[in-house]
């Protein structure tokens, strides 16, 4: 279940950057069981700061699978020269036994990041514990809303390396990679034809049956994503969201 979420978590963030407010909602579905999970992002940003809240939540059989999961993602921070800059990313994962918090505050004069992490079970806090991660001016949350500034000719053939607040399982690196002309057919093929521009999130986590993790995204004219397909996932191989 922490795999669907993840896609749920990636493809609604990759959106609207000069959006004043913005809700999107997706539905996250899987073969023969239809919708698996639910999510809503919301942007509310201003000339000088911003806010993205993002709420998932498994449906139906993945509800009862996963004990009822929840994952909330905030992120908050200024804006320069119009690209979002986190100063704290929090997230909030429940089920019906346990949950954790995670607090992540970022320091730009300093250069640092201080991360608070706390977990309970059964109402019993069993775990609190401070660590220091790997600096960047981006969490998880920035990354994926910033890349339509970031990647200005979304049309060559590019491979990208990004750093996150908040990936430090993928030692706080995100790659990103835009097909060339040969390679569109096969994104075609699996999001539509229908994208006004193509790209590949590349997640390095043990949860794929293939050698990598490939997240394929279409974003629209608008700049959300239309549709975004997670490949090869273990026990569960290609799951959708789709947004609504």
């Amino acid at each position: 279940m922490q795999k669907i979420f993840k896609l749920m978590l990636l493809s609604i963030t990759l959106t609207l950057t000069h959006a004043k407010t913005l809700s999107v909602d997706y539905s996250v579905e899987f073969g023969i069981f239809g919708e698996i999970g639910i999510a809503n992002a919301v942007l509310t940003q201003t000339d000088t700061t911003y806010e993205i809240d993002i709420k998932l939540e498994a449906t139906g059989v993945s509800k009862t699978l996963s004990g009822g999961r929840k994952e909330r993602h905030i992120s908050t921070g200024h804006m320069e020269n119009g690209v979002m800059v986190s100063d704290m990313y929090q997230v909030i994962k429940t089920t019906n036994s346990k949950t954790v918090n995670k607090v992540y505050k970022i320091d730009h004069v300093t250069k640092t990041v201080s991360k608070e992490y706390q977990r309970w079970k059964n109402g019993v806090k069993v775990k609190d514990e401070n660590t220091t991660e790997v600096y960047s001016k981006d969490d998880l949350l920035t990354l994926y809303f910033n890349l339509n500034s970031y990647i200005k000719d979304k049309t060559k053939n590019q491979d990208l390396i990004f750093t996150a607040v908040g990936a430090e399982r993928q030692n706080s690196s995100v790659s990103i990679h835009i097909p060339d002309t040969t390679e569109l057919k096969e994104y075609k093929d699996t999001l539509g034809a229908d994208g006004a521009w193509y790209a590949q999130a590349i997640i390095n986590q043990n949860i794929f049956s293939s050698d990598k993790g490939e997240l394929f995204l279409s974003i629209g004219e608008d700049g959300i994503t239309k549709k975004a397909v997670l490949k090869d996932l273990i026990f569960f191989g290609d799951v959708r969201a789709i947004r609504l």
